[in-house]
Order: C-alpha cells, then sequence, then structure tokens
C-alpha cells in the first residue's frame, strides 16, 4: 500500500471513529475546526486520486445519531449538512460563485445564526404538530415527539390563514447557558460527569427515554427552514416570518442581505454580539432566498449550493495576567493557576485559568503582567493557549514555578514519572488538611450532611479540626459560633455524624484518603482484609496478593500506617464508635442464588439505593461490573436507565429486569 493510499484510509477511519463520538456518544475529542480540516483534507486526496475511490468514505456520508431505543423513520426531505468556511473570503466567494450559477442575477441572500446545539425536524399536518425526528444520518432518524412536546417554545397546534395542511420545519434543539449551568450544578453535586458544553447537554438530553427527566431540563428551541409543496411565500425570509407569526421561535437576527458588503458587515457584527447571547452559537448561515433560485442551484452529493456555513473560531478573548498562583490538592500536588483580569467567554466570566503543571506553563512562557489569550470554544473549562508578545513589558520577568509550598513553606518534590510536583507534608499542609476533611464527609464516604468546602476550612481555621477524629468531637455548641451557623445547620451536623456510625468499613477505609486507594480498591480490600487491624499489619507481599492491589498502592498503605498520627487518629474513630471491620453478616454469604452471574446497575430506584443493590448482589454470590459486555448476565434497570446503556444491553441480548424482578429472584 502506497503513503497516498495509507493516508486516506487512516483518514477515513479518523473521520469515521469521530464521527461516531459526536453524533452517538455525544463526546467529541476534537474541535469542530480539526474535524473540518480533517475532511478537507481527505476530500482534496480523494479528487487527486479518484482510483481509491469508496462509497462508504466519511465524505460522502453524513454523520449519524441514531439510537436503537427510539422507533426510526425516514426524512420527507433529506436532511443534509453544509459546506462550511472558517474564512471570510470564502464567504464572499460563494457569493460570487452562486450569482454566476444565476447567469449573474443578482441574489438576495439572507444571514442567520447558526446555533449550537442539535438539528430537528417538526412536522406539522392541519396545524398540529404529528411527529418530531432527529438529524439522524440525514436519510432518516429518531422519533423523539414525546420529548419535543416537552420544549414549550415549539407550538403544538398553529393557526393562521395561511398554515399549509402538510409542512416541515427545521431548526435547532438548545440548550441556553442559564438552564445549562444549573443542570452541571446538579450534576456535580450529585457526583455526576459534568457535561463538556450546551450541544452536548442538548443533544443527551433529547435522547432520554423519560419526557418528564426532558421537561426538566430547560430545552429551547430555534426554527430556521421550512420545506413543503404550498408554502405561502416563494422565498426562505418571508415563510420563517410567516413562522414566527403562526408561533414559531425564530431568531430576530435573521437578516436580508443584499450584496457582500453587507454579508462581511453581517459577519464583523455577529462575532462580537454573538457572545452577549443566551445560547451558544458555533457560526452564521448563508442562504439563496429565493426558492426558486434555490432549487436551480441544486445539491452536491452531501450538501446544498444555495447555503453555506460560516463558523467563528473557538471563542478567544486577550486579558491581562494579575497573577499566578499555586494551588495545593488534597494529595499534594501543586497545580500553577492564572489569576486574570476578568472577561467574558462564552456566556460566563472568566477569571481563573488552570496551567496544569511546570510542564505546560515553562511552554507558555508566561511573564509578570503578560497579555494572555484565553479559549474556551463552549467547553466548560478554559484554558490558556498563547500570549500576545507585542504587548509585553520590557522588564517583564518570567513566572517561576514555585520551589516551596506556598501555603505550609516545604520543599516540593518532583512525582517520579509524572510533570507534576507536590508537597510532601501531607499531614501538616493546611490545604491537604483541609481537602481530607471535605472527602471524608463526602456522600459516598461518610455522607455526613452539612460539612461543605467553606464548612470544613471554617472548622480548620476556629482549630476545632485537625483530622477525621477532631469530627467527632464536635458539639452544637462548638458550631454554633462559626459563621453563618444555626441551631438547624449544628443539628443537621450533629446528626449526620451520629448516622455516619453505621457506615460500612469499605466506605470508611475510602474515606481516609489513603493515596491512591480509590472506591473500588477500598471495596476489595475491605472484603479481602476484613479489618483495619489487619491492614495495619499486612506485608506488601500480603497486600499485592489483594486483586487490583499493586506495588505503590501497597507501599502507600504501609507508609499511612506508619505514621504515628494516622495510627492516633484510627483509634479515636475507633473511640467514636465507626466501623472498622466488615461486619459478619455483610462479609458472610446470604446465599448463592446469583453465584457465576454478572450484573450492571443503571438508573434511579425506588425501594433500594444503587449501592444497598450492589452489596444485595455480592451477598448472593452474584459480581457487580461496571460496563455492558457479552459476559453480562443481567442489567438491572430503574428509572432514568442511559440510552446507551439500554441500546447495547438489547443489541447484545442481555435480559434487562426491573426492582421487583431482582428482589424475586434473591427471594427464591
Amino acid at each position: 500500500m502506497n503513503p497516498i493510499e495509507q493516508e486516506i484510509n487512516k483518514l477515513r477511519d479518523e473521520l469515521n471513529r469521530h464521527n461516531h463520538k459526536y453524533y452517538v456518544e455525544n463526546s467529541p475529542e476534537i474541535s469542530d475546526r480539526e474535524f473540518d480540516e480533517m475532511m478537507k483534507r481527505l476530500e482534496a486526496l480523494e479528487q487527486m486520486h479518484p482510483e481509491y475511490a469508496d462509497p462508504l468514505s466519511p465524505t460522502r456520508r453524513v454523520g449519524s445519531d441514531l439510537s436503537k431505543g427510539f422507533e426510526q423513520v425516514e426524512h420527507v426531505y433529506p436532511m443534509l449538512s453544509l459546506g462550511n468556511t472558517y474564512s471570510v473570503g470564502e464567504v464572499d466567494d460563494w457569493v460570487k460563485r452562486t450569482e454566476n450559477a444565476l447567469m449573474g442575477r443578482k441574489a438576495e441572500i439572507v444571514g442567520e445564526l447558526k446555533f449550537d446545539g442539535t438539528g430537528i425536524s417538526l412536522i406539522y399536518e392541519h396545524g398540529r404538530l404529528v411527529r418530531a425526528v432527529t438529524r439522524g444520518d440525514g436519510e432518516k432518524g429518531d422519533v423523539v415527539t414525546d420529548n419535543v412536546m416537552t420544549i414549550k417554545s415549539i407550538p403544538l397546534v398553529i393557526t393562521g390563514d395561511d398554515v399549509p395542511d402538510f409542512f416541515e420545519i427545521r431548526g435547532e434543539i438548545v440548550l441556553p447557558w442559564k438552564a445549562f449551568e444549573r443542570l452541571n450544578a446538579e450534576r456535580a453535586f450529585n457526583e455526576e460527569p459534568l457535561f463538556a458544553n450546551p450541544r452536548n447537554a442538548a443533544a443527551g438530553t433529547l435522547k432520554m427515554l423519560n419526557p418528564a427527566v426532558v421537561a426538566a431540563r430547560g430545552l429551547d428551541a430555534y426554527l430556521y427552514y421550512m420545506l413543503g409543496e404550498n408554502l405561502p411565500y416563494d422565498n426562505h425570509y418571508d415563510n420563517m416570518m410567516a413562522a414566527r407569526r403562526w408561533g414559531f421561535k425564530v431568531s430576530d437576527a435573521m437578516t436580508v442581505l443584499h450584496d457582500i458588503d453587507e454579508v462581511d458587515r453581517f459577519i464583523s457584527h455577529w462575532d462580537t454580539a454573538r457572545k452577549e447571547l443566551p445560547v451558544a452559537t458555533d457560526g452564521l448561515v448563508f442562504k439563496i432566498n429565493s426558492l426558486r433560485q434555490q432549487l436551480n442551484l441544486g445539491f452536491t452529493a452531501k450538501s446544498p449550493r444555495w447555503a453555506i456555513a460560516y463558523k467563528f473560531a473557538a471563542e478567544r478573548a486577550l486579558t491581562r495576567l494579575r497573577y499566578v498562583s499555586f494551588d495545593v490538592g488534597r494529595l499534594g500536588y501543586i497545580t500553577p493557576v492564572a489569576n486574570l483580569e476578568p472577561v467574558l467567554l462564552s456566556g460566563t466570566i472568566v477569571k481563573r485559568a488552570s496551567l496544569h503543571n511546570e510542564d505546560i506553563m515553562r511552554a507558555l512562557d508566561i511573564h509578570d503582567d503578560d497579555m494572555l489569550y484565553v479559549e474556551k470554544g463552549g467547553e466548560i473549562i478554559p484554558k490558556i493557549t498563547g500570549v500576545e508578545l507585542s504587548e509585553r513589558r520590557a522588564d517583564a520577568r518570567p513566572v517561576e514555578f514555585v520551589s516551596h509550598c506556598p501555603v505550609c513553606g516545604t520543599a516540593l518534590v518532583r512525582v517520579e514519572g509524572e510533570a507534576a510536583w507536590m508537597c510532601p507534608n501531607r499531614w501538616g499542609c493546611a490545604p491537604q488538611i483541609i481537602g481530607r476533611i471535605e472527602h471524608f464527609v463526602g456522600r459516598r464516604m461518610m455522607n455526613i450532611d452539612g460539612i461543605g468546602d467553606e464548612t470544613a476550612a471554617a472548622l480548620y481555621a476556629a482549630g476545632y479540626v485537625r483530622n477525621a477524629g477532631d469530627l467527632y468531637d464536635l458539639d452544637r455548641d462548638k458550631l454554633l459560633t462559626l459563621e453563618g451557623f444555626g441551631p438547624r445547620s449544628a443539628e443537621r451536623v450533629m446528626e449526620g455524624l451520629a448516622a455516619s456510625r453505621e457506615v460500612p468499613f469499605e466506605r470508611v477505609l475510602f474515606a481516609l484518603s489513603i493515596p491512591y486507594v480509590g472506591e473500588t480498591t477500598a471495596k476489595r480490600i475491605a472484603r479481602s482484609v476484613g479489618s483495619i487491624d489487619r491492614l495495619a499489619a499486612m506485608s506488601a507481599a500480603e497486600l499485592t496478593a489483594i486483586e487490583d492491589v499493586g506495588p505503590r498502592i501497597a507501599e502507600s498503605i504501609i507508609e499511612y500506617f506508619s505514621i504515628e498520627t494516622n495510627r492516633r487518629t484510627i483509634e479515636r474513630l475507633r473511640a467514636a464508635g465507626l466501623q472498622l471491620e466488615t461486619a459478619v453478616a455483610a462479609n458472610a454469604a446470604l446465599s448463592d442464588t446469583l453465584a457465576g452471574k454478572s450484573f450492571v446497575i443503571s438508573g434511579v430506584f425506588a425501594r433500594h439505593s444503587r449501592d444497598e443493590y450492589k452489596s444485595l448482589i455480592e451477598a448472593h454470590g452474584g459480581k457487580n461490573v461496571g460496563s455492558i459486555s457479552k459476559k453480562t448476565d443481567y442489567v438491572l434497570a430503574g428509572e432514568n436507565m442511559g440510552p446507551a446503556k439500554l441500546e447495547k444491553a438489547k443489541s447484545l441480548g442481555i435480559p434487562i429486569i426491573g426492582e421487583d424482578e431482582f428482589l424475586a429472584m434473591i427471594d427464591k
């Protein structure tokens, strides 16, 4: 295989993979621009080398978001993608090409915002919404009518003298910035993965199987194109103004433009003005207004010739560096953070951006008071992408990575095999202590309600809590001395501390913040060793014999118990009544009913928590696994089971059972 053919095949494989990540998994790995550049490279190679043509090439198809959890139907009119560009000059060239193709006739152009959401096709018959279909693969899509009916900006019934008996209207389902931030705040509170951007959140929400959950998310919709045999007008703009009269949400930005100068001014205006919009946008769309001229211009294999998308570059701002701070994490890792003059990016004010580690900071070569480029591009976490050297002061000094902990002053050590520095003063450094307190009281650890990050810091500052054992010396009087604490707040903490005495040993072990001992590892260790005393006495060889425990984890456990402070804390937790050994009932199998069977748990349950169901599975001889595969025997499904898991279980023929069915299995 020659190098050209190899490159073509590699590009096809990569583009197919990224299509799947974007349309099916809603978790893109690269930016739109990077994807488009790869696609253009492949298109150019295929044109130069037709001998390597393939009818299944990504250049000949439209990405798919099909899900087997929904009925699929063919589109009345194919939903093709648009040709796109990042260049104003290429938009101008498109205007000239269309006028040349129209034999020199002037063409009105409609400029619109390109909303960053998920495409939808709405079918209306006799003024009533009868079907809503996702874009899918362009030829067919998923029927999501029940979910779309929950979006308040989409009319279910319309009236008007000029409403056709049948028409299709297309648009974009979006999640406004405020709803997006609220949703991610809820997910953060529940320790669920955050959505990367509003587009992914909108796409994921639209494909959920429970319309009630969809309704609570706060989706919105902007409509931008109408199709049908008997439309009220012979041009796109007037049809969309009619749609607005009928009750559809049509953007006020939609404008008729008459020449290239007006097109360029439209681009210039919205390149800035879009930053004030309540929803995410990633570009502009330009369409020939006349439907007759659209018909004459026709289509390529995958896109209309009468429209083009102009994409904005990833949103970028230039702002001044105030200073670089160095944050200390729970495990002692040092993270440099650029503290910035506030700047608006993708609907939010950005004041801080992580520089990640010393290597990245040095590569950027940041100096004091530099003007820095910050990018967000719709993502949650802003990043520094460069320095404007022309703005640098002549006497500016490079920002140096600290050599000592910025809080406790201990000399930092480089982590072997990693681009990271850490403070080794693990048991005497305030941020690490406070971080461990926050971790100890967390929902999946001891679940002590009423102690968040601010309260943990306040307890430390007041001298009340220096380790987990100190928590159990708290009383109402101490808590009431803290700012913002009233009688009810204090009572919540005391109730949480009392309830934590019943938390099983495996969660207590996870709560201790032993480095590298995560939730799953803590569970395996607890069930293997049975007690904290046995664990403290084990050798490295004994520890590494436990499943998932390697040399680094074994070394960390041994080091933890070698420190006198930690041993004293354990004794105080014992005196406080915490569970430091596996209960006999939990350690012994209740039955072998589920022996040899593996389960995946998904969704929200009414009769028991997910953790309780996991314990029941193991107590009856079964095994919990994290992902669905051919080896999975059952999926225990509650409300709001993820559509991706549902699809995979169905495709593999794995039985999906509910709570009642599962409980009946173990009752036998």
